[in-house]
């Protein structure tokens, strides 16, 4: 999400011996997926004929066996996972401060893969290398970034191995996991699951449009200030007002599209019988938010219609099935408040 409250770190860029590497690199390795079918923008031909699938940058990816060494940002390696591919590598929100598993990551083991940075602008390069990746995936919020691949170490990153992207804005959720499903098949996936998953977030879905008197305000909370997004912006979010939703849009958003920004005293600029608060890791935990008096005030939080959102969940259907789920089950408790 291209959007508040993310922290940084320090980022070890790569040394010298990075020709040396990045031609061992070129050797490729093992391979981690089942075998799968085709479709009609990648082809799943066995490896030994190539591989070819154009990106949502319009680039064209053309190899002459199909990848085996994904590496990924944790939002397309949540996906890709849940359809049967097995990167090597993610990138991105993985593990707390715990060392469990970051809700970002999906299901992903992350005892079983390598973790290249864990917060924005963290990247290993040397490790990425060593690595010898055959593909690196990534989804887009803009068009033509990679998300969560520094813009510093770029250049060197695509020397490494060819990159994909999938785009997120401006596309409903149902699209997003269309792409990911090509770009599984394509990659040789297995599938395991699939058509269950997709049942149930159909069933879930056709659910919403009893809810569509409810006015919904999805947000986020940081220290100072909370952000109300802006539905068009969000593939989750446009899948809801979709299929019969009714949620807030602000009169007004910040430079990129993507949020207004509002003071916790001003927390009261709109109206909603139900609230959706960020469930990530960056945003303010529902407890602290209750401390902003403006906030604590609103219909909807002293009703206790204040649910969460889970505004990364994985691009598959089995992501998609829970958080539909989770979400029917508590707009099935709440009411009408204007």
């Amino acid at each position: 999400m291209s959007g508040p409250v993310f922290a940084r770190r320090g980022f070890l860029a790569a040394t010298a011996g990075l020709a040396a590497a990045l031609t061992l690199s070129a050797c490729g390795g093992g391979g981690t997926q089942a075998a799968g079918d085709g479709d009609a923008t990648a082809s799943a031909a066995p490896a030994a004929q190539g591989w070819t699938f154009t990106d949502d940058r319009g680039k064209k990816l053309d190899l002459p066996k199909r990848p085996s060494r994904v590496v990924a940002q944790v939002g397309a390696a949540a996906a890709l996972w849940d359809f049967g591919v097995r990167p090597v590598a993610v990138f991105g929100p993985h593990k707390l401060a715990d060392g469990s598993r970051d809700p970002q990551v999906g299901n992903v083991d992350i005892a079983k893969v390598e973790g290249l940075g864990n917060v924005w602008d963290e990247f290993n390069v040397e490790k990425y290398i060593s690595l010898q990746p055959d593909l690196l995936v990534s989804s887009m919020y803009v068009k033509g970034d990679l998300w969560y691949v520094p813009a510093k170490s770029k250049e060197t990153i695509e020397q490494v191995a060819p990159t994909a992207g999938v785009m997120l804005t401006g596309r409903s959720a149902t699209q997003v996991i269309g792409r990911y499903e090509e770009l599984a098949r394509s990659l040789g996936a297995d599938l395991q699951g699939v058509p269950e998953a997709k049942a149930r977030m159909e069933a879930a879905t056709k659910e919403l449009a009893a809810f569509k008197d409810l006015k919904i305000l999805l947000m986020s909370g940081g220290a100072d200030a909370m952000w109300v997004v802006n539905p068009p912006e969000y593939p989750d979010i446009v899948h809801l007002t979709e299929n019969g939703l009714d949620v807030v849009k602000p009169a007004k958003v910040d430079e990129g599209g993507f949020f207004q920004t509002l003071s916790w005293e001003n927390a009261d600029t709109y109206d909603a019988d139900v609230i959706l608060y960020d469930t990530r890791t960056q945003s303010l935990k529902p407890e602290e938010m209750l401390k902003k008096p403006t906030f604590a005030k609103l219909p909807a939080v002293k009703a206790g219609q204040f649910y969460p959102w889970r505004a990364e969940a994985p691009f598959s259907y089995q992501g998609y099935a829970t958080f539909l789920e989770e979400l029917v089950s508590n707009l099935k408790k709440a009411k009408k408040l204007q």
